[in-house]
C-alpha cells in the first residue's frame, strides 16, 4: 500500500511541475529519389527499405540496427520521394526513439523492392543506394540516391561445375509470366573419365531462401575441394537448389500462393539436369539432403514423392509438425506471440536457453519489410511459412495464419495448414507411405536448437517409434547441446549418401 501511495505521490508531482515520462518520438525525414541511369528499370510499387545502425564496417542493408519501410503511392521515379516516419504508413522495427535519441553517429542506406519474382531484399532486380552516415538533430533533412542494381546471380566457371536454368511451362502457366527453374551442378572427380556411366546424384537443398549460387561458397571452400577432388571422396553428383518464389521461399512443394512448384521440380529441373549428366532413372540413386529449411524440404519431398526420390538426409529442419511449431500449437492455441501462460512467445534461443528473439519482434521486423505493411508478403520466414502452407485469400494473396499485429491466431486458416504437417500426413497415409518410406529418413538435429525446431522432431520421432505394417525404421537423434544446424558438414552428408548408395 505504501507503495502504491509513492507512485501516485510521484505522479502528482510530475503533472504540477510538468514533467512527463513519455519522451516525444523523434522524426527522421529522407529524400529518396532515382538517378537517371535506373529509371529505366524501375517498376512502380515497390517497397522503399530504409536501413539504419551504428556498425561502422558493414553495409546497413546487410546489418542493421532499425528497419523503416513504406510503400508509396504511385510514385514516378521523376520525383522525389520523402520518407518521413511520421507518416502513418511508415512503419518500423527496433528500438527507433532510443536509437535517434543517441548522439552517436549513425549510417544508414535504402533500398527499393521490386523485383516480382523474389520476395527478398538483397536479390537481383532490386535497387540501392550509397550508404550515408549523420548524427541525429531534429528535423534534419538527409537524402539518398537509387543508383546500384543488383545484378543476376553468377555461377562460379569450372570444369566441374554446371549450371541448368530453365523456363518452367507450369510456374509460367500459373503466374502468366515466365518463371525459371535454376540449379547447379557439382560433378565428380572422374566424371569425365566415364562421362556415360550413370553416378548417384543427391539433391542439396538450401536454407532458407537460398540460391543455386551456394555451390560458390562450396568451391571456394579449399578443405571441401581438395578432398573432393582428391580421388578419395565418394564419386557422386552433388545438385545446388534454388528456392526462389515471389513470397519467399517456396520450399520446392506444390502450393496454392506459389504454384504447382512440386511438380515443375520433379517433371521439368530434375529431368533437365539427369539428361545433362546421364543418370539413369531406375538406378534407385537418387537423393536429397538438407538443413534448416532445406531440412523439411529434404524431408518433405520424400514423403510427399517416396517413389521418386530413394532416401533423405535431413538435419535441424523447421518444424515438421505444427502442434509444435517452434514452441506454437497453431490448432489449439490463441496466439503467436503470447504463451498460453502470458508471456511472450519466444521464436529463438541461445544453447544455454537464453531468449534471443520474440515472435512479436520477429513479426514486427516483417511486417516492415512487407509491400503490405505486414509479414503477408514479406519473403521472410513466416511470410514464406504463410505461402506455402496456406490458402490463397481473397485478394488473391496468402492468407494470414495470425494478426500481423495482435498476434491472435486464425484456426480457420491454421487448420489448412494440415497438408503440409508432415507428421499428420504420415499418420493419415501410414499404410500406404510406411512401406515405401523404408530404409529412406535420417533426420538428426541438435537438442537446444535456436528455433525450437528440436520439439517437432520429438514428437515426430514418438510417432514413427509406434507405428506398425511396418514398424518405421526412420534414424531420428538428437546431439545434447547442440544448436541450429551446429553440425552440418556436406563432407559427412556425401560420404553418408555414398554408403546408402553402395547398399552398406
Amino acid at each position: 500500500m505504501k507503495k502504491l501511495i509513492l507512485a501516485f505521490l510521484i505522479l502528482a508531482l510530475c503533472a504540477v511541475s510538468g514533467v512527463s515520462f513519455a519522451q516525444e518520438t523523434p522524426a527522421l525525414k529522407v529524400k529518396v529519389s532515382v538517378s537517371p541511369e535506373m529509371k529505366s528499370s524501375f517498376i512502380k510499387g515497390g517497397r522503399i527499405i530504409l536501413y539504419l545502425t551504428r556498425q561502422k564496417h558493414k553495409e546497413p542493408r546487410n546489418g542493421f540496427d532499425i528497419v523503416v519501410g513504406v510503400t508509396p503511392k504511385n510514385w514516378d521515379p521523376s520525383t522525389d520521394f520523402v520518407l518521413d516516419t511520421r507518416n502513418p504508413e511508415v512503419i518500423t522495427a527496433g528500438t527507433f526513439s532510443e536509437f535517434l535519441n543517441s548522439t552517436d553517429q549513425f549510417y544508414y542506406q535504402v533500398l527499393y523492392k521490386q523485383n516480382p519474382d523474389d520476395g527478398q531484399e538483397n536479390v537481383p532486380g532490386n535497387m540501392y543506394s550509397q550508404i550515408d552516415s549523420t548524427r541525429y538533430t531534429p528535423n534534419a533533412n538527409l537524402s539518398l540516391k537509387l543508383q546500384k542494381i543488383i545484378p543476376p546471380f553468377e555461377i562460379v566457371k569450372h570444369k566441374f561445375v554446371k549450371p541448368v536454368v530453365i523456363q518452367s511451362n507450369y510456374l509460367t502457366e500459373f503466374s502468366g509470366r515466365p518463371r525459371y527453374l535454376r540449379a547447379s551442378v557439382l560433378l565428380p572427380s572422374n566424371f569425365f573419365d566415364h562421362p556415360e556411366k550413370s553416378y548417384p546424384i543427391c539433391y542439396r537443398v538450401p536454407g532458407l531462401n537460398g540460391r543455386y549460387d551456394g555451390i560458390n561458397g562450396m568451391m571456394r571452400n579449399k578443405d571441401f575441394t581438395d578432398w573432393w577432388f582428391s580421388g578419395n571422396a565418394p564419386q557422386i553428383i552433388y545438385v545446388f537448389m534454388d528456392s526462389q518464389g515471389p513470397f519467399g521461399d517456396t520450399y520446392l512443394v506444390d502450393s496454392e500462393n506459389n504454384g504447382p512448384c512440386g511438380k515443375a521440380l520433379t517433371e521439368e529441373l530434375i529431368p533437365e539436369i539427369e539428361k545433362l549428366v546421364h543418370y539413369k532413372k531406375d538406378s534407385g540413386k537418387r537423393f536429397l539432403a538438407g538443413a534448416s529449411t532445406g531440412g523439411w524440404v529434404a524431408l518433405g519431398l520424400q514423403i510427399f514423392y517416396p517413389d521418386f526420390f530413394d532416401g533423405t538426409w535431413s538435419y535441424s529442419p523447421d518444424p515438421v509438425e505444427f502442434e509444435h511449431f517452434g514452441l506454437i500449437d497453431i490448432y489449439h492455441d490463441e496466439s503467436a506471440f503470447y504463451s498460453r501462460y502470458g508471456y511472450l512467445q519466444p521464436e529463438s534461443r541461445t544453447t544455454l536457453g537464453d531468449m534471443k528473439w520474440t515472435m512479436k519482434e520477429c513479426i514486427e521486423e516483417e511486417n516492415v519489410l512487407g509491400k503490405t505493411g505486414n509479414y503477408l508478403i514479406s519473403g521472410g520466414q513466416f511470410g514464406a511459412y504463410n505461402a506455402v502452407f496456406g490458402p490463397k485469400g481473397k485478394d488473391g494473396l496468402p492468407s494470414l495464419m495470425f494478426d500481423p499485429i495482435t498476434g491472435k491466431i486464425d484456426h480457420a486458416v491454421a487448420a489448412q495448414w494440415e497438408k503440409y504437417d508432415l507428421k499428420k500426413v504420415l499418420q493419415k497415409n501410414w499404410a500406404t507411405l510406411g512401406p515405401k518410406l523404408q530404409g529412406k529418413i535420417w533426420v538428426w538435429t541438435g537438442d537446444m536448437d535456436g528455433l525450437f525446431s528440436n520439439v517437432a522432431t520429438r514428437f515426430l520421432k514418438m510417432y514413427l517409434d509406434k507405428t506398425e505394417n511396418p514398424k518405421s525404421d526412420a534414424k531420428i537423434s538428437f546431439t545434447p547441446m547442440a544448436g541450429h544446424c551446429q553440425e552440418w558438414s556436406d563432407k559427412a552428408v556425401v560420404t553418408m549418401v555414398a554408403e546408402k548408395a553402395a547398399g552398406k
